[in-house]
């Protein structure tokens, strides 16, 4: 049995080793952007004063490689190559944790944010595509922590996981475990018999749209910097900007093309691979597609309505603000271009269910899910059809193939878990000193992913007031949230550890 086996240290160590080296090799990334950007002085960025960042951001690299390069090379050549489900449990778990420490230096040492609790917090935030920020003054930040940071987002979006898939033939290691832990939604799909073609062809997906999308937003006004940046938080769903007012300041035409790649990010990423070979059809035909385009079509237009109704902005503006408020948060990505809270009550109270949908099972979206929810649907209605008919066998279908009992009570024990986590958060942050609606936005936000919620951590607030130790449980929810809540929660059950 997979369970009862002694657990593989050496490759849980071995693959964590791989996975710093990948993260030293994305922060020298931010190198360019800090030295061009060093406030016109080509010498500036020998300074380790909070203004300047090449140093710290090269120190920071070469310790993340170096410690990377000691896991890898600690265990020998001789290690077992096979990975079970508890290390593929661990390795996820534990992975993101590590990254998220190390991804915090760089901030740290440039003195950017003093705080390694705010350093942490901005850090895991960002690999977990939640987008949450204790950041008063985003602007003041120097260009290559801001690079950095929003590269956390790129990593995190399609999962540094699935990204070591694709490398871990050269260690002569299986991924699938890793695969089904990581990546997000109740089945995940294979687009390939082999894992690693799989992930190369998810990351081939990825890495197109976001090239696109920079070019678009280029196009717009942009310069490379805040295009790729800003591509970075789209693609990802994370929602990190380079600007105080996040995207408001900008033009119609730049939130248009971030609403359509929102839309795109939240779509299961399958769908863009059929899309790519011609499939529409196929496409059309995905059940969980047509509710995702629904609910954000539904939704905009009551909002559109009730904000043309309520007050004299015009129809366009009214349109643009509901539909990309719409699908920032439902898709979890957290971009702002209006103040939802300034709202009618009873639209930023629909706003704030919205948080709990999520984009498609497969995307880079939060939240519970939108395929979750239509298989609870379904299952509810259903047990109406199965009171009257006690004898007839009556199986939930989606996409017209009927769901095994197994994924519905899955999604049934997910919605519960979840249920439960946002009250005891909720109750947490509201002992921590939180009034009531900002201890539902936050608990909401973290868990969901999203980055604002309601009350002070609002599209116009930040968590920046957040206690300490809130600070860190948020960080705990945010990490709960990004996988899936099983993958992590399994960790703290006793039969887990048990050979």
């Amino acid at each position: 049995m997979p369970w009862s086996r002694k657990l593989n240290f050496e490759i849980i160590i071995r693959i964590i080793g791989v996975l710093l080296i990948i993260e030293g090799v994305f922060m020298l990334s931010a190198l360019p952007f800090s030295w061009y950007y060093a406030t016109g002085d080509i010498f500036a960025w020998v300074f380790f004063d909070g203004q300047h960042d090449f140093w710290p951001l090269l120190l920071s690299a070469l310790f993340t490689l170096g410690i990377g390069c000691v896991l890898y090379y600690l265990v020998g050549k001789e290690v077992k190559k096979s990975i079970g489900k508890r290390e593929g449990y661990i390795i996820v778990t534990f992975s993101w944790v590590v990254i998220s420490l190390f991804g915090a230096l760089p901030f740290v040492l440039s003195g950017a944010i003093h705080s390694y609790t705010d350093a942490f917090f901005e850090t895991i935030s960002g690999f977990t595509t939640t987008g949450a920020s204790i950041l008063n003054d985003i602007e003041a930040v120097p260009k290559g922590l801001l690079f950095w940071r929003s590269t956390t987002h790129w990593i995190g979006g399609m999962g540094i996981i699935v990204l070591s898939l694709a490398i871990l033939p050269f260690l002569g290691i299986g991924g699938m475990q890793l695969f089904i832990a990581e990546v997000p939604g109740p089945t995940p799909d294979k687009l390939h018999p082999r894992i690693t073609a799989t992930a190369k062809r998810l990351w081939g997906i990825y890495v197109i749209l976001t090239v696109v999308e920079t070019g678009l937003l280029m196009f717009g006004g942009m310069d490379l910097f805040d295009g790729l940046c800003h591509a970075f938080g789209t693609m990802a769903t994370g929602g990190f900007s380079t600007k105080n007012t996040s995207i408001t300041g900008f033009s119609p035409y730049i939130q248009y093309v971030i609403t359509l790649f929102m839309i795109l990010a939240g779509t299961n990423f399958t769908l863009h691979y059929l899309a790519l070979h011609g499939r529409l059809k196929d496409i059309w035909k995905n059940e969980e597609y047509r509710y995702y385009l629904a609910a954000i079509l539904v939704t905009t237009i009551i909002i559109t309505i009730t904000l043309v109704v309520d007050n004299t902005s015009p129809i366009e503006t009214s349109f643009r603000d509901s539909l990309f408020t719409v699908v920032s948060i439902l898709t979890t990505t957290g971009f702002v271009t209006s103040n939802y809270l300034t709202w009618p009550g009873a639209l930023w109270f629909l706003i704030f269910m919205l948080m709990f949908v999520g984009g498609s099972a497969g995307s880079t979206g939060g939240g519970i899910k939108i395929v979750r929810q239509l298989l609870l649907f379904k299952n509810s209605f259903l047990e109406l059809k199965r009171l009257m008919h006690p004898q007839a066998i009556i199986p939930v279908r989606m996409n017209n193939r009927p769901v095994s009992q197994d994924i519905i009570f899955n999604v049934l024990a997910f919605f519960l878990i979840y249920m439960i986590i946002f009250a005891i958060g909720t109750f947490i942050m509201s002992i921590m000193g939180l009034d009531f609606e900002s201890a539902i936005g936050s608990t909401v936000a973290a868990l969901g992913n999203i980055g604002p919620g309601i009350g002070s951590v609002g599209p116009i607030g930040n968590y920046a007031d957040i206690p300490v130790a809130g600070k860190w449980f948020l960080s705990f929810l945010m990490l709960l949230g990004r996988l899936e809540l099983f993958t992590v929660l399994i960790l703290f059950s006793p039969a887990f550890w048990k050979r």
